[in-house]
């Protein structure tokens, strides 16, 4: 066998290679890509039921209506964070309002990033609504939550300035929240004002209905400690 002939083989057997490569390619780039999963179906509201030392309540909470609040307050509830703190402020005629000091040590937890402020999403502070807590800058809301009492619209933005985001409304178990707001209160602890002399706490939320995005967040150090406020 010449050496011409075994180089015109090599030849060959390269160009065949080649080729194999090529259509192999090609075949690769005619088929279809896989069609990528939906991402999950949030439903318009998920149901929470918060239990107290004073009673259970329901919360709906109302994920289209304030979708990044309410997936801030379930992603809390999922991982457990209200199981043991306290409702601290209580002011009859106007709200009740909790879920962020750690019912043993007073201290406020840690909690993940705040949330923007949805009060332009067209609910109002009516009685029985529960809305976001913050302190003086709009975007403050973290976990903590309060409900009204009676309609408060001095909560509702304004033209002027930003409001406090209504995310859900209690749909079972108002009478416990009249009850709570009723309880007598002062100063206590580091709380200055509007505390109940009897800690009222949140023994624990769970979801009982529905399902939530799935979220994750890295989790921060509180703020300095403040109240969070309505406006007065």
């Amino acid at each position: 066998m010449s050496v011409t002939y075994l180089r015109r083989l090599g030849v060959t057997v390269t160009a065949l290679c080649a080729f194999a490569l090529l259509a192999g390619a090609a075949g690769a780039a005619d088929q279809p890509s896989p069609t990528p999963a939906p991402p999950a179906k949030v439903p318009p509201t998920t149901d929470v039921k918060v239990t107290t030392s004073m009673g259970a309540f329901v919360i709906e909470v109302l994920n289209e209506r304030a979708p990044l609040t309410s997936t801030n307050f379930l992603r809390y509830v999922r991982e457990g964070f209200y199981t043991n703190t306290l409702i601290h402020r209580v002011v009859a005629n106007f709200v009740i309002q909790g879920g962020g000091h750690d019912a043993t040590t007073l201290a406020l937890k840690p909690t993940h990033e705040p949330v923007f402020n949805e009060s332009g999403n067209g609910l109002q502070n009516k009685r029985g609504t529960v809305g976001l807590a913050r302190s003086s800058p709009p975007h403050s809301g973290n976990s903590q939550f309060y409900v009204n009492l009676v309609d408060n619209p001095d909560l509702d933005p304004v033209p002027t300035r930003w409001g406090y985001a209504v995310f859900g409304r209690i749909i079972s178990g108002m009478d416990v929240i009249e009850h709570i707001g009723e309880v007598p209160t002062g100063t206590t602890g580091p709380f200055k004002a509007d505390a109940p002399m009897k800690p009222v706490v949140i023994e624990k939320m769970e979801i009982v209905s529905g399902t939530v995005r799935d979220t994750s967040a890295p989790v921060v150090n509180p703020p300095p400690p403040q109240t969070i406020l309505s406006p007065k």
